[in-house]
């Protein structure tokens, strides 16, 4: 038996365009000889729909599509496993259909939905039954849809009614971690089964999610036999033969991947490049500040789409450097991109001048630092409009967390490739791009980020030697709390436990609270942790709550903390544009 994997990246809604997919993929597949091609889940419609499910017009298209690829495979060519809605009954399912001779020939439906972090499956679909094998030239297959092998009553039950092989079409999100817990995973169910398992993700942006691709086989004896590359599409064929303890796959390609930063920063081009071509826009343009969040922005945006379809925007003030501007000029010049420098000393001045007599008798404050954002943000909107490229926006996940960023301002924008990336990741993983070029990047090798950049103390240039550390703590001590906050959602005095002062900690979590209500307004960005902002992490912008003060010496005592009767968030502006 020989069976194709199609590690491809399918567009949400796009039924024409997938089915054109599967069609060309099935052709390849019959030309270098393959019985089966699988696909991913929901593959015909794109993962994740969403609510599009809910679309009765969208139900019937998908069903259309499928019977006719169906149709159109009425030959002794491949056999074709594919992920798809399916409704019956007036019941929607995540489904799995297996096409030959020109007929749907069997439908499985996904038993386990999830149902947390970023999915949302239990709105939208009917959960199955667990589900028989599917017989196809002899093979009994087993069929269990991504989630159904997170637990091992689907794979049990197809184990116990005669399955040989499980095929597991998958939409599988990246994040630092997944990749060794997809692998325990299968390793746990192979155990259980004793039966192979293919493994078959899906690659591409969608939105705020990245899928990462790779697919791999896992023998009975849970060795690795195929591994196919992340990030990009594959058709790779695996052949099988049936010995006397069962089905075996030949050892076939293995490809190596990138680790940690390297994943990470794949990750973030990836979602960029997609999000602009599925998005249908001509390139990006961003403000370039001399600083490291916009340069390493400029490099992902380069090695995604290409120098000629990035445009930087130099927008200085009189608080801005000439460190500032030769840094951004050489980042610029670097990643060989087009570079304007449109000073904002003119609109600057005359909103002081419009609001003059209003402002009469106050004090500039944090208010005069924000007109210089919202001037940038308003001339980089200016010249998206002007010329159809989309704002790139810059902001990262420690500034996104405390507020240190200007609604109108440093935030407008269609996406963040950073987004979901604290500070510190930052400057790792700018580093980690200077020594490398990742395969497929259409930037150059060698220094794209210069180090004075790297090296300099990060500062918004809102006003005279101003520099982050004014309103933050440092970064390695603001995202180390960040991180147990967000991620880990650890409680305050086991923060405090890990050395960090109470204060500090106080202050952290009051910002993360009360700066909800800017995240809710931010542009959507790539996924790369564990719990991102958004799909992740859903809390309320009206909220009170704030834990009380640690006992002490172990005994309870009523907390001091006050809450006013109205929180104000102040609107603090991040690294300038």
């Amino acid at each position: 038996m020989k069976i194709a994997l199609a590690q491809l990246n399918p567009t949400v809604g796009d039924l024409d365009g997938n089915a054109a997919k599967v069609a060309a993929a099935r052709a390849e597949a019959a030309r270098i000889g393959a019985d089966l091609v699988v696909f991913p889940e929901l593959f015909i419609t794109g993962y994740p729909p969403e609510d599009l499910v809910l679309k009765p017009a969208f139900q019937q298209a998908a069903r259309a599509r499928v019977l006719e690829l169906a149709r159109q495979f009425a030959d002794d060519g491949p056999g074709v496993l594919l992920g798809t809605i399916w409704t019956e009954e007036e019941r929607v399912y995540n489904a799995v259909v297996l096409i030959e001779k020109g007929e749907v020939t069997a439908v499985r439906y996904k038993v386990d939905l999830p149902n947390y972090g970023v999915f949302d499956e239990k709105r939208v679909f009917a959960a199955g039954p667990l589900p028989g094998p599917i017989l196809f030239r002899g093979l009994k297959i087993g069929a269990p849809i991504c989630e159904d092998i997170w637990k091992e009553d689907v794979t049990e039950c197809l184990a116990e009614c005669g399955a040989e092989v499980l095929i597991v079409p998958n939409g599988s999100p990246f994040d630092w971690k997944k990749r060794d817990v997809r692998l325990n995973v299968v390793v746990a169910r192979v155990t259980e089964t004793e039966l192979p398992l293919v493994y078959v993700n899906q690659v591409g942006g969608q939105d705020e999610l990245v899928f990462d691709g790779g697919s791999f086989v896992l023998n009975r004896d849970r060795s690795i036999a195929v591994q196919l590359d992340e990030w990009r599409e594959m058709l790779v064929m695996t052949d099988w033969t049936k010995t006397a303890d069962g089905w075996v796959c030949a050892q076939g390609e293995r490809s190596l991947y990138a680790e940690g930063d390297g994943a990470a920063y794949e990750a973030c081009v990836l979602g960029l490049r997609d999000y602009v071509a599925k998005n249908g826009f001509p390139g990006v343009v961003l403000g370039l500040s001399g600083g490291i969040d916009s340069a390493l922005v400029a490099a992902m945006a380069v090695d995604a789409l290409g120098a000629d379809r990035v445009h930087a925007v130099m927008l200085p003030y009189r608080y801005t450097s000439e460190a500032s501007l030769k840094d951004a000029a050489d980042c610029a010049k670097a990643l060989s991109i087009r570079y304007d420098t449109v000073p904002i000393s003119d609109p600057v001045e005359g909103f002081g001048a419009a609001l003059k007599d209003l402002f009469k008798g106050t004090n500039a404050d944090i208010t005069e630092e924000n007109l210089q954002s919202r001037t940038r943000g308003a001339i980089l909107m200016a010249i998206s409009n002007k010329f159809g490229h989309m704002v790139v926006t810059t902001g990262n996940k420690s500034e996104m967390s405390v507020g240190y960023a200007t609604l109108y301002g440093d935030m407008n924008g269609g996406f963040n490739p950073i987004k979901d990336l604290y500070k510190t990741e930052v400057y790792r993983i700018a580093r980690w791009r200077n020594s490398n070029r990742p395969e497929g990047a259409k930037g150059p090798a060698g220094i794209v980020i210069p180090e004075n950049i790297l090296t300099k103390a990060p500062t918004a240039e809102l006003r005279d030697n101003q520099t982050d550390q004014d309103s933050l703590p440092p970064y390695d001590v603001l995202d180390d709390i960040l991180a147990c906050l967000v991620e880990k959602e650890m409680s305050v005095p086991e923060i405090i436990q890990r050395g960090h002062p109470p204060e500090t900690v106080r202050k952290v979590e009051r910002l993360l609270y009360i700066s909800e209500y800017k995240r809710r307004q931010a542009a959507p960005g790539v996924k790369i942790s564990s719990r991102n902002f958004g799909r992740d992490r859903r809390y309320p912008i009206t909220n009170r709550f704030r834990e009380p003060n640690p006992p002490a010496h172990g005994v309870e005592t009523r907390s001091e903390t006050r809450v006013p009767r109205t929180v104000a968030p102040r609107d603090d502006g991040g690294e300038g544009m």
